[in-house]
């Protein structure tokens, strides 16, 4: 049997998810091999990604949800991660094989799923880009800015939540476009990223602006035709009085709203009406079945030095439960990740 490190859900968060929602634990009742007769896969756990939505699971009351299944006290969270594969009873898979997809936040994961999981064939980019920009946050930035917004050469796009892993992606798609690109962060350190490393035309702290359709204005005098909407809340808000005709917005997530009693209203929805614009959500699972296509797409722009990514580190399985919360409070720069094996 295997001594395996986990992270579990202690209690359900109430608000803004807290280190001490969680707790790192110690199981030793994981075998070292796959039951037999079993397609399962067994693998060890190398990278764990931090993403937002995991906040919303930890809340009692999800209600929507039918991609992510909300996790429970006293269960591991789980997550996407990279790992490298142990034991298979998947003919798909063989023992040293890498993959990424989602598994649990502990040393040593059991797939019951394996076919949810995507075989890593390309090496010389880091591992870590595969809980980043080579998956589940790239293909959302990638899918949810070229199908959903249908960029055009010259328009102009604002991206919330921009210095994190899937907004830094869309300023540099929509800058590759030819688009004129403005992001929101909540700090000064991220608005330097924004516009130093990642290309931005211009960016603003929105912790910093009292008037956010004031803020808008100043950065957008000819309107918005592009929002790329992770946040939601008062942002969303302000965005829809600075909207273009036929302006485009991609509804990501809105981490704004998680963990509210009561979710903000958004007052100006006439504005849609007004001015033509489409506004559609979208869930990233439904582009797995074109993840080749996808790696065709954006592996040239990193291997020829396209597209600059960030990345803010955090050593050992134990450092998750801080790592993950730090998403709520803005302490990451770039995508957070979680080393629990270099190999």
């Amino acid at each position: 049997m295997l001594s395996n490190k986990q992270v579990v859900l202690r209690d359900y968060a109430e608000g803004a998810p807290k280190d001490s929602d969680m707790e790192v634990i110690t199981n030793k009742s994981i075998g070292v091999n796959v039951p037999q007769g079993s397609n399962a896969v067994l693998v060890k756990n190398l990278y764990l990604s931090c993403d937002l939505y995991m906040g919303h699971l930890m809340h009692k009351t999800q209600g929507g949800l039918d991609v992510f299944t909300p996790y429970t006290p006293g269960s591991v969270i789980m997550g996407y991660g990279v790992a490298k594969v142990m034991d298979s009873g998947h003919p798909n898979f063989k023992k040293g094989d890498l993959v990424w997809g989602t598994t649990g936040w502990e040393e040593y994961s059991l797939i019951t799923k394996p076919e949810d999981l995507f075989k890593i064939d390309h090496t010389d980019v880091p591992l870590s880009y595969y809980t980043g920009i080579l998956g589940m946050p790239g293909m959302t930035a990638h899918y949810g800015f070229y199908e959903k917004c249908a960029p055009k050469e010259g328009e102009y796009v604002f991206v919330s939540a921009a210095a994190g892993a899937v907004g830094q992606l869309v300023g540099q798609f929509a800058k590759l476009m030819g688009c004129y690109v403005v992001g929101s962060a909540g700090s000064q350190e991220k608005i330097d990223l924004l516009k130093d490393k990642f290309g931005f035309d211009e960016a603003f702290n929105y912790k910093e602006e009292q008037d956010l359709d004031a803020a808008l204005k100043r950065c957008f005098p000819e309107g918005i035709d592009i929002y790329f909407d992770n946040v939601g809340g008062k942002m969303l808000d302000a965005v829809l009085l600075n909207m273009r005709n036929h302006g485009r917005i991609a509804v990501c997530g809105m981490v704004s709203q998680y963990g509210l009693e009561q979710p903000e209203g958004v007052k100006n929805l006439m504005h849609l009406v007004f001015k033509r614009v489409r506004v559609e959500g979208f869930t990233v699972t439904d582009y797995y079945p074109s993840y080749s296509k996808f790696l065709e797409s954006i592996l040239p722009c990193i291997r020829e030095g396209r597209i600059f990514y960030a990345e803010d580190v955090a050593e050992g399985l134990e450092s998750g439960p801080s790592a993950l919360a730090g998403l709520f409070r803005g302490r990451n720069i770039g995508k957070q990740v979680v080393v629990v094996a270099h190999d």
